[in-house]
């Protein structure tokens, strides 16, 4: 989540302020994220893999879950929070993040999931700005724990792979660095983001554990 300021530095008001809803270039944005995130997500759950061809379906449709649980629930939960604020709220892609996702996980395997931000405009104070900052990860702590706790009934591999999935963006993304959410959390409320912090990590570990034992 982002603020855009114009060319002198003054917060950029656009037209449609206040309103929810998705113009054409934000849907694009949206689009192109999640079709690179399907197949670095792919491409790393799949690395030194030698698979059939029912295989390839079943980890691509894991893949295509957990973008949509992971990577665009998670920025919708952002943009439509902040809309309800009364702030402009859209999704705009990180090239150079997208390229570097795909890189990572076709060559190293490796998952690193950076693809853009929701940009937002207007008067939003201190605590709003951390409640909307918040938003993205506590949807991925949900539904990593839902799967998780699906997981302990059905043990179906794919259930798994998304708990992980979400588990892993929803520590990164509180990660108190730099444009994450984590330092916009912990800048409003130290106690909630150690709280949520906390059951994030935890479950990711005991996920890893599970995954390493």
């Amino acid at each position: 989540m982002q603020e855009m300021y114009d060319e002198q530095g003054a917060l950029y008001i656009p037209p449609g302020y206040g309103k929810i809803r998705f113009s054409r270039t934000e849907t694009f944005h949206i689009l192109i994220a999640m079709a690179v995130l399907v197949l670095a997500f792919y491409f790393s759950l799949t690395h030194s893999m030698s698979l059939t061809n029912d295989e390839r379906l079943y980890y691509l449709a894991a893949s295509a879950i957990s973008v949509v649980t992971g990577f665009l629930l998670h920025e919708l939960a952002h943009k439509f929070l902040a809309q309800r604020y009364g702030a402009w709220a859209e999704f705009r892609v990180f090239p150079f993040g997208l390229v570097i996702a795909l890189f990572l996980a076709l060559l190293a395997g490796v998952l690193f999931a950076a693809p853009g931000a929701v940009y937002i405009q207007g008067r939003i104070t201190k605590e709003q700005n951390g409640k909307i900052s918040l938003a993205g990860p506590a949807v991925n702590l949900v539904f990593g724990l839902i799967c998780l706790a699906l997981f302990l009934v059905w043990q179906l591999p794919l259930i798994f792979i998304i708990a992980y999935i979400n588990l892993l963006l929803a520590v990164f993304n509180l990660i108190p660095i730099g444009p994450l959410d984590g330092g916009k959390v912990a800048r409003w409320n130290i106690g909630i983001y150690l709280l949520v912090m906390g059951a994030a990590a935890a479950s990711l570990f005991l996920t890893m554990y599970y995954l390493f034992i």
